[in-house]
């Protein structure tokens, strides 16, 4: 499991640059236009001192570090991108992570730590695309983005009960944390803001200044903006869903409305490494989609192999999975899974998780009364609380299960006042799956394929591991157009078990 919860349930943040950079002697002009007023602070020892305290909070939000050949490949085109910016010439100053994440997401914090995900390099089609991903995360540490952020945030502070509630307690040991631990400390939650519209342009910018002094094809920098523009929406549209707001988006606004400013900044001028068939030998095998380590989102249901449980989420919601929990959303509310240790027993561990909901600051929310019930053989028990919110009324339920063995877990839902029987189909559909079942989860695994004679663009899609939308899935995920025409020996991406 693995999600933030106020990313899913659009609180102020997801992922991105994050992290404040500690104002240092020395600092340097940027070069060119990119720079516009803005300087390069050098590491510092308290920038790499912040940056360790928050690399493993990192880690275990995101799925942890994948490691292996796909890793070091990353590594290796993240170190050569970032010493690019002036933050450091050594690049053994910075630790460039590929996380286990089925999310599209990169980000960067001082110190010299930067990271993508698995998913969003899988979206990826060469080398200088990866740079400029990794370029563009480094360049909003380079300009001190976050901290600019930060300010504004803590001048306007815009966390209610509601936001409290959506930014609560996930719970669990190791894969579900401890009961009452919070994802992110308060200090992180200043660590991940949205950027305005001219940092990100920035950013961009100084994306595409690093990639042309790294001699990278300074043009990849629109190329995988148009990419993720195209999985935003094919994303919305598999959603059913007019927004067309990808993970990425949350703290990097609009990449489509970018392409043709990153396209014109970088000129017109031909040369420059893209390295596609180096990159795409180097990441074929990455898992693709969820992990089932981590439990898998098939449709409307969950299934964890492992810990062997499945759930269904109401029908016209959807599901995201994450490290931590799983978040379900639909337009009447939105709802978070996730587990801890049972303790003194299921009445004490539900008013735990509706205190864990709390912030320090705040009045507790307390469950009006818990009742006890049985769902599929498990002993369960739930309670509701009514709270005010800016707009209005809103019914929060935990309802949690005994698995035995001192495991519990619970959803948190949130809907307004009289809505929450929404969530009770399922609240129901909870349940212990057999051996067998869990062995028919397999993960999807990013395959790449060389062109044969004869081979087109619907003979490779039907291959996809997918029942809907193949053609579409296919083509956004190579970079190609529908129109596209395939020549023996060009290698492509297929997403297969």
């Amino acid at each position: 499991m693995t999600i933030d919860l106020r990313r899913v349930l659009r609180v102020s943040c997801a992922t991105g640059a994050i992290g404040v950079l500690a104002l240092s002697a020395g600092a340097v002009r940027l070069d060119a236009q990119a720079a516009k007023g803005a300087r390069v602070y050098a590491i510092t020892a308290a920038d790499k001192q912040q940056g360790a305290k928050a690399h493993p909070e990192l880690l275990a939000e995101f799925g942890g570090a994948v490691t292996g050949p796909q890793a070091d490949y990353v590594e290796q085109v993240g170190k050569r991108i970032a010493v690019q910016s002036g933050l450091s010439n050594a690049t053994g100053d910075f630790t460039v992570t590929l996380l286990n994440s089925p999310v599209n997401n990169a980000f960067a914090i001082p110190g010299g730590y930067v990271y993508v995900t698995r998913q969003l390099t899988a979206l990826m089609n060469d080398e200088a695309e990866l740079a400029g991903v990794l370029g563009h995360e480094v360049g909003h540490v380079a300009a001190r983005h976050s901290a600019q952020r930060q300010k504004a945030a803590q001048r306007n502070q815009i966390l209610g009960v509601l936001g409290s509630v959506l930014a609560g307690a996930v719970l669990g040991d190791n894969a579900l944390g401890q009961l009452g631990q919070k994802v992110f400390s308060q200090g992180s939650q200043l660590l991940t803001l949205k950027f305005s519209r001219s940092q990100e342009l920035q950013a961009d910018q100084l994306g595409i200044t690093y990639l042309k002094r790294a001699g990278y094809d300074p043009r990849a920098m629109s190329s995988v903006l148009e990419s993720l523009a195209r999985q935003n929406a094919l994303e919305a549209q598999l959603r059913g869903s007019t927004s067309q707001t990808p993970e990425w988006a949350s703290t990097h606004p609009d990449p489509a409305s970018r392409v043709r400013s990153a396209l014109t900044y970088a000129g017109t001028a031909t040369g420059g490494a893209a390295n596609r068939d180096v990159f795409l030998s180097r990441i074929g095998g990455l898992i693709y989609g969820d992990d089932p380590r981590q439990g898998v989102v098939e449709g409307t249901r969950f299934t964890h192999p492992t810990l062997r449980f499945a759930f269904d989420a109401p029908t016209g919601f959807t599901m995201v999975n994450g490290t931590q929990a799983v978040t379900i959303s639909g337009s009447t509310g939105k709802a978070q899974f996730s587990g801890g240790k049972l303790g003194a027993g299921l009445d004490s561990y539900v008013t735990g998780v509706f205190a864990g909901l709390t912030e320090s600051n705040q009045a507790r929310i307390t469950p009006s009364s818990i009742e006890k019930t049985t769902v599929n053989g498990l002993p369960a028990a739930y309670g509701t609380a009514r709270v005010q919110s800016s707009s209005g009324a809103v019914d929060v339920v935990v309802f949690a299960y005994d698995f035995g063995n001192g495991q519990a877990y619970h959803f948190v839902t949130l809907a307004q006042a009289g809505g929450a029987g929404a969530f009770n189909p399922m609240f129901r559909s909870l349940r212990r799956i057999s051996a067998a079942d869990a062995g028919t989860v397999r993960p999807r695994i990013l395959r790449v394929e060389t062109v044969r004679s004869g081979d087109t663009v619907r003979s490779l899609a039907a291959r996809m591991a997918y029942t809907d939308a193949v053609v579409d899935r296919f083509l956004v995920l190579n970079g190609l157009q529908a129109d596209a025409a395939l020549r023996p020996g060009q290698k492509i991406k297929i997403v297969t078990y």
